[in-house]
């Protein structure tokens, strides 16, 4: 391919030679390669959502970007979101288009991170989703243990889900909910799903968001609601190797690990097919007991302050 810049797609693209980053075993242009060969099934994932990616320069530490830099160019699509947190504007990027993607790796943008909702309606989250996440230094297969407990979970709720790698050590399971749920129901439903997997294996999994707590556990997070925002399928992941997060069949789930999947493998995978929509189920609306149930448990980020400050109380009565 000649030199380390070239043009593509009427993006410039520089430095193609540069390694991507310390352990990753890649380039910056086996990066803009990979995204170009998947563009097909990334941008999907990406379109019309508020984008945040982490980018890595040579010699800095990564770091998540949100809100665009100044010299982003005038045909990158953005949204304007309130950002509560930070009492500012933030202009997202709308990743529609391969353009935008390339730019994107030119920008040495390792990982994409979608919001569940659309710009077009920030409050009708279009998924609910189920975090599993090991405990330091355990095997893929007990992340991959605790997702068929979630799995279960939503058979006994009538549901369905599709399940994909993280790209690190975890696995999402991903419900598309019907148009119309409200923020607060979906988010509900996720909490009561999270607390159901745990009661059908408490000694495999636990819903306890303050890590000394989880004794071990897989732990299944149910924070992944409203606003937040989830790691694409197919977005590669700042890992040794450059994994990548990849859909998988839930009868194959048991035979995969997360290792099997990286920049270098994946575009063949999906070459032919997009296993994450053809594993995706159609929206489903939320069944009422579990939204209820789930209004009854409070959100995991309240319980743990609420806790931690009980126990800074307790310490300091101790001490």
């Amino acid at each position: 391919m000649g030199g380390a810049d070239e043009n593509r797609h009427g993006v410039a693209l520089t430095n193609l030679d540069q390694p991507l980053f310390d352990g990753s075993g890649a380039t910056k242009r086996d990066l803009v390669d990979y995204l170009d060969a998947v563009a097909e099934r990334i941008l999907p994932q990406l379109a019309g959502r508020p984008l945040s990616v982490i980018r890595v320069r040579p010699g800095q530490p990564p770091f998540m970007q949100k809100n665009l830099p100044t010299y982003t160019p005038d045909w990158v699509r953005r949204t304007i979101v309130w950002a509560e947190a930070s009492h500012r504007e933030i202009s997202y990027a709308l990743c529609d288009d391969r353009r935008t993607l390339l730019w994107f790796a030119n920008q040495r943008a390792v990982e994409y991170h979608p919001t569940l909702a659309t710009a077009d309606a920030p409050h009708r989250p279009t998924h609910l989703v189920l975090d599993l996440d090991p405990p330091e230094g355990a095997a893929f297969g007990v992340a991959v243990a605790a997702a068929l407990l979630v799995r279960q979970a939503l058979a006994d709720a009538g549901l369905a889900g599709a399940v994909k790698t993280s790209g690190a050590k975890g696995v999402h399971v991903f419900v598309p909910v019907a148009a119309g749920a409200a923020v607060e129901d979906m988010a509900a439903a996720t909490r009561a799903l999270a607390a159901r997997a745990e009661r059908l294996d408490p000694a495999l999994a636990t819903t306890a968001f303050i890590r000394e707590d989880r004794a071990g556990k897989v732990f299944v997070d149910s924070t992944r609601a409203g606003g937040a925002t989830v790691v694409a399928a197919y977005s590669p992941r700042l890992r040794p190797g450059v994994p990548v997060s990849f859909p998988v069949d839930w009868a194959d789930l048991e035979s995969v690990t997360a290792a099997d999947f990286t920049i270098r493998t994946a575009p063949a995978l999906v070459a032919e097919r997009d296993p994450w929509a053809a594993s995706m189920p159609a929206p489903q609306p939320l069944p009422a007991d579990l939204v209820a149930e789930g209004h009854t448990i409070p959100a995991a980020r309240v319980q743990a302050m609420h806790e931690g400050k009980r126990r800074a109380r307790a310490r300091r009565a101790a001490g």
